[in-house]
């Protein structure tokens, strides 16, 4: 009799251990650590030298794949031509942002000096206003009418590459190009080709990697 409940055990046992092996997940026995990064880019619209600065942080899986979200703008001057502007009577500038997610897959990232490949997927925006009388403005505040700064959204993906250096443990140094691809802007002045061209970035990365 002992040797009949020592032998179910033991087959019970087996069952349940094959069971559970058949279950599995993406993220099985995984590593989950988070990091924000500080990037700036140069790139060009409407054919101007444009300055981007944006952030971004998230969370990093099996120190491979990284999920988060940045927002950026330009930090330069970018003249309205007076055909376009909503009031030509002002000297006008556009504002650009984007915002959205964004991900990265890194290839060896233990080691020192290793790829990564970044995408950014979300929305762009861009404004009329006037850059150097900003509180002398009469359409800001409660009065903000999109229509009189032809605020202007639109699709933005930007794919590229970066050549991640492993400064120390918690810092990263990550040049790279990517190639911002508009679409659907409805600006005057601003097409999506204007809005369109290669960036090259600097990116510092800092927390758990």
């Amino acid at each position: 009799m002992k040797k009949t409940f020592l032998l179910i055990a033991i087959a019970l046992s087996l069952g349940i251990r094959s069971h559970a092996q058949e279950i599995q997940t993406v993220f099985r026995g995984g590593r989950v650590t988070g990091w924000g990064a500080l990037t700036n880019k140069f790139t060009t619209l409407n054919g101007e030298f444009a300055n981007i600065a944006g952030v971004y942080g998230g969370v990093y899986f099996n120190q491979k794949f990284f999920l988060g979200i940045e927002g950026s703008g330009v930090t330069n001057d970018i003249s309205v031509l007076p055909q376009y502007s909503v009031d030509p009577a002002r000297n006008l500038s556009y504002a650009y942002g984007q915002c959205g997610l964004v991900t990265e897959y890194a290839l060896g990232s233990n080691k020192a000096i290793h790829a990564v490949f970044h995408l950014f997927t979300g929305a762009g925006l861009t404004v009329q206003y006037n850059r150097y009388h900003w509180d002398d403005d009469p359409d800001d505040g409660d009065d903000y009418n999109p229509e009189d700064h032809d605020e202007n959204w639109f699709f933005v993906a930007e794919p590229g590459v970066q050549l991640e250096v492993n400064m120390f443990r918690w810092m990263r140094f990550s040049p790279g190009v990517t190639y911002r691809k508009a679409m659907g802007s409805t600006s005057k002045g601003l097409s999506d080709d204007s809005l369109s061209d290669w960036s090259y970035n600097i990116t510092l990365k800092f927390g758990k990697f």
